[in-house]
């Protein structure tokens, strides 16, 4: 089962909550991730500024931050046994997305404000599917897969506008 909570803490921004909840259980289907946690947090700029200090020590904005809160919830799961057995399995992911950029960078870009906030939830995601973006390579896979799932999506070709 993938369960998804989405927290709006920006509300400058109109998404539809059933429709990332159904691009969050597509991704994990596609890459057979079929019991998970995935939380979302929709927060402004300069939430977004404090939490990127926080955890990378980068003071600027960033579009979306993935942590994998799994191998944590396991090893707490040692201190109950019993509830082992269900939490071993199951991944708990977390993604802050920046709705505060999704509208700008949508704007810059020509696309709308829901397709831009659903590539950074995208792209969290895959880096919590193990995506990596640091090399090239990697990178041009990692978007292009990026764009293949958001095309299926109806929302077009997002992070390379001219594929």
């Amino acid at each position: 089962m993938i369960a998804v909570q989405i927290t709006k803490k920006f509300q400058g921004i109109k998404v539809a909550p059933s429709k990332i909840k159904e691009l969050v259980k597509a991704i994990c289907n596609r890459f057979k991730l079929s019991n998970a946690t995935v939380s979302i947090a929709i927060v402004d700029d300069i939430q977004m500024r404090k939490l990127n200090a926080q955890f990378t020590n980068h003071k600027s904005t960033t579009d979306c931050l993935s942590f994998d809160l799994s191998d944590y919830e396991n090893r707490k799961s040692k201190i109950c046994p019993e509830r082992s057995r269900r939490i071993v399995n199951r991944k708990l992911f977390e993604l802050v997305v920046n709705g505060e950029l999704a509208i700008k960078e949508a704007n810059l870009r020509g696309h709308c404000c829901e397709a831009e906030l659903a590539l950074y939830i995208t792209h969290g995601l895959l880096h919590n599917l193990g995506f990596d973006d640091s090399t090239r390579r990697k990178a041009k896979k990692m978007h292009d897969t990026e764009d293949e799932i958001l095309q299926q999506f109806g929302y077009g070709s997002v992070y390379n506008k001219s594929a």
